[in-house]
């Protein structure tokens, strides 16, 4: 049957099926929610950030899986790349209008968490 059930595609006005394996909001939901995709999407929410000052604010990642990451991130319009053209070339991150929608909200979810955590020892 082709088509089927885990290949259809939203209609006009109509919500994708994000149970469905072949959804594209899924795969959008998955890169959010990566293990790094978090915290470029928090990284990002004040300032828009060169590659090195990006991987700088996020301990423990590597250079590969901040690649990796941003890559799928600018895939999905969350996140903006520009490439100034010097030597060698400087890039850098921002949120897209849809990253700041989306980052909006883990923000929250962060500072929620925040709160609610016992003061921090000094």
């Amino acid at each position: 049957m082709a088509g089927g059930a885990q290949t259809r595609q939203a209609e006009a006005g109509k919500r994708y099926d994000v149970f469905h394996t072949d959804c594209a909001a899924r795969d959008v939901v998955d890169h959010v929610t990566s293990r790094w995709g978090v915290w470029v999407l928090i990284s990002l929410r004040s300032n828009n950030l060169r590659f090195y000052e990006l991987r700088d604010s996020i301990q423990g990642i590597s250079e590969k899986m901040l690649a990796q990451t941003l890559r799928a991130l600018v895939q999905d319009n969350l996140v903006w790349r520009e490439v100034e053209p010097t030597t060698p070339p400087q890039v850098t991150y921002g949120l897209t209008d849809f990253g700041r929608d989306i980052g909006e909200p883990l923000t929250e979810l962060f500072d929620r968490i925040t709160r609610r955590l016992p003061p921090v020892a000094q």
